[in-house]
């Protein structure tokens, strides 16, 4: 089986950090591909600034383009809303029976886990491989089974941050991919 992390998120906009985070899983574990799931809301986060799905779909495509252990997927946008984890792994699981999926993600889902759905049955039947964030040490899950802590670089940058950054006209090309840079200038998202 191959074994693909995914790495869900709103991607709003898609940034270098989030690049980082995903090469570093999978050259430095076990993940043969990572893929980018662009989730069209999150249920725990309120919609502020969030761009429509196509769009924030088209940046993932854009700032991945080049590399072929890497792929975008918009599987949550035909998905009843809102989408949950537990029932997107099902239905990659149903799609892909080829593959074992893990979940990538920050050490901050361990905040609100507790209020995912399932997520009992998620930590019994997945992996998780987790790469730090700023201020979050979730002490109670780094001695679970599922839990992996991978020692990946960490990051401050942030979707939030940028977006609050081009509304004050602020240059921030830098932490962004260039055409992803590229075309949020020419669609005047975050303004």
């Amino acid at each position: 089986m191959k074994k693909t992390g995914l790495f869900f998120g709103s991607f709003n906009p898609i940034h270098i950090g989030h690049l980082i985070i995903a090469g570093y899983m999978q050259q430095y574990t076990d993940l043969e591909e990572v893929w980018f799931v662009v989730s069209p809301h999150n249920p725990l986060k309120e919609i502020v600034d969030l761009l429509d799905e196509q769009d924030r779909f088209e940046m993932v495509k854009i700032a991945i383009e080049n590399n072929p252990v890497f792929r975008a997927s918009d599987i949550e946008f035909g998905m009843p809303r809102p989408s949950y984890t537990i029932d997107t792994l099902k239905k990659l699981e149903g799609e892909h029976p080829d593959r074992k999926f893990v979940i990538i993600a920050g050490t901050d889902i361990f905040r609100e886990f507790h209020r995912w759905k399932n997520y009992r049955l998620l930590l019994k039947n997945y992996h998780f491989y987790i790469y730090p964030r700023p201020g979050f040490d979730p002490a109670e899950y780094k001695r679970h089974s599922a839990v992996l802590t991978i020692d990946a670089p960490l990051l401050e940058i942030s979707s939030s941050f940028i977006r609050q950054s081009i509304r004050i006209e602020k240059d921030v090309r830098y932490m962004l991919p260039e055409k992803v840079w590229k075309y949020v200038q020419v669609k005047g998202f975050y303004r």
